[in-house]
Order: structure tokens, then C-alpha cells, then sequence
């Protein structure tokens, strides 16, 4: 059963996936078209295992989404308006000091 989940949640999940470049990277190709595992795989130089964690995780934050082609699964953006938001986010400015460490790993330069 699908829920719709809270403005809090909904950022969370979108954090999470955001998390890791790999994911990221995910992301900016999905947003761009459409695509099939295996290709998705070559394009990005990744196994498809790890591949298919990645997609996992993107599906059960809600962000991916499978459709259906014959005997394939194509994976598309779940909905147009997080590629908006993936390009306002891409080119936001950050400011970052290179010199800090973030709190919560305790690395310097962890960002």
C-alpha cells in the first residue's frame, strides 16, 4: 500500500539517497532519460550488483521507479519534479571551508 509521506520524511529519503556519489550519479543519468540496468551499469563503469543495491535503495526511498517492457524493467525518475530539484540543488552554492570538520563523522574535510 502506498502512503504519501511527510514533508519531513520526504527530505530525509532524499538526503539518503543523496548520500552517495554512486547514487548521485544514478540520479543525474536518470535524469536525463530513462534506462535499462545493464546499460545504466556501462554507462556509469559500475558492476550491476552494485548497480542493483543502488537501485534498491533509490526504489525504496521513492525517488526510482521500474516500468515494465516485455521481459525487461526500464528505471525512470518517479516523478519529473525531483530532476527539477536534482538541477537546483547541482547548482546551488555551497560554501565550504576546507579547513573544518563536519560533527557528525569527525573527518576533516568529510564533505
Amino acid at each position: 500500500m502506498l502512503t504519501v509521506a511527510s514533508d519531513i520524511e520526504v527530505l530525509a529519503r532524499f538526503g539518503r539517497a543523496l548520500a552517495d556519489p554512486i547514487r548521485c550519479r544514478i540520479l543525474l543519468a536518470l535524469r536525463d532519460e530513462p534506462a535499462y540496468p545493464a546499460d545504466l551499469a556501462d554507462t556509469l563503469g559500475i558492476s550491476r550488483t552494485r548497480l542493483s543495491n543502488h537501485l534498491a535503495c533509490l526504489r525504496d526511498c521513492g525517488l526510482v521507479v521500474t516500468v515494465p517492457h516485455g521481459r525487461r524493467a526500464r528505471y525512470e525518475i518517479a516523478d519529473a519534479r525531483l530532476g527539477h530539484a536534482l538541477d537546483d540543488l547541482r547548482t546551488a552554492v555551497i560554501a565550504v571551508e576546507t579547513d573544518r570538520t563536519c560533527a557528525d563523522t569527525g573527518e576533516k574535510g568529510c564533505c
